[in-house]
């Protein structure tokens, strides 16, 4: 089953120095029928004004990944880590037990970023955080797997049966995911625009594929990330 999520029709939240659209309920944006993708908990795609930032806040029992499009985001946490990321670089953070971290602008220019909440597969994990300055052209017209829960070799693992994978497509490529039986995943447009599974995709939509894989053409430059897991209707 394939659905495409057009992203006008998602949650959204303009707080000035904050501009984000929400794909699944989050603050101010509640819709008991989008609380989540199985596992997946929240995927925010933000844009913060530079000099701006979410001071320093708390966090329980979530695995959090941060994706960064433009720009730089600067992250400094209670188990003493700070770090600044740049365009297709990626941070990990579990909060287990608690923490308290900040995320921060202070580069030059927007940062526009995904933030990624997925649900750990039990409670109480020790803290921890990592991050990864992954190579752009090991993206280029293949799949970049940055994440792993049950497979892959990615060098930032989760808590969680679920995998991050990345592509960037030049105009007319084609590339296929594969999502097996039992398995689901959720797909973002980031920037382009492509034609997937006879969907037109526009920059900032997403699209759920449960137990059916995905065929992608870029119809122009296209970035596109996936998050794979086990299927929501599997316990």
């Amino acid at each position: 089953m394939i659905k495409r999520i057009d992203h006008k029709r998602m949650g959204k939240s303009n707080k000035g120095w904050l501009n984000s659209i929400f794909h699944f309920s989050f603050a101010e944006y509640y819709n008991p029928k989008n609380l989540s993708f199985g596992v997946l908990r929240v995927i925010n795609d933000d844009l913060v004004e530079v000099g701006e930032g979410f001071g320093t806040h708390p966090h329980q029992n979530m695995e959090i990944i941060s994706y960064v499009v433009e720009g730089e985001l600067t992250h400094q946490d209670s188990m003493k880590n700070k770090n600044t990321l740049k365009r297709g670089e990626v941070q990990y953070m579990s909060a287990g037990t608690g923490v308290y971290h900040s995320e921060y602008n202070q580069g030059n220019q927007t940062l526009r970023f995904l933030q990624i909440w997925i649900m750990p597969d039990k409670t109480g994990y020790t803290p921890n955080y990592g991050d990864y300055k992954f190579a752009w052209e090991d993206r280029k017209n293949k799949w970049l797997q940055i994440v792993k829960g049950s497979k892959g070799d990615a060098p930032i693992q989760i808590h969680q049966d679920a995998n991050i994978y990345v592509v960037e497509l030049e105009k007319d490529k084609e590339i296929s995911f594969q999502v097996d039986a039992r398995r689901q995943a959720y797909l973002v447009q980031i920037e382009g625009k492509s034609i997937i599974n006879q969907e037109a995709m526009n920059p900032k939509d997403g699209l759920e594929a449960i137990e059916e894989d995905i065929q992608i053409k870029a119809c122009e430059k296209s970035h596109i990330l996936v998050i794979e897991m086990k299927s929501k209707m599997q316990k």
